[in-house]
């Protein structure tokens, strides 16, 4: 299962935390996103993505595996 994890206004519009999604076969990054677009209509959220900690850009060709955690991020404030 892959871990999603959510923070800021993603966690505010999933209304949860995190939750774990299973899937038959290897599936992309984009695809995970595009999936969960669909379910919550992130259309009007900004956020980056990190995949096991290290931030991936959203339209990479990233391949997922079973253990990997991803964590949808709220813009990062400076200062």
């Amino acid at each position: 299962m892959i871990e999603v994890k959510y923070f800021g206004a993603v966690a505010e519009k999933t209304k949860c935390e995190f939750e774990k999604l299973s899937f038959s076969e290897e599936v992309s990054l984009q695809q995970l996103l595009q999936d969960l677009n669909n379910k919550y209509e992130f259309e009007s959220l900004t956020f980056s993505v990190a995949v096991n900690q290290k931030i991936v850009s959203k339209t990479s060709d990233y391949t997922l595996h079973i253990s990997d955690i991803v964590a949808l991020l709220p813009p990062f404030a400076g200062g």
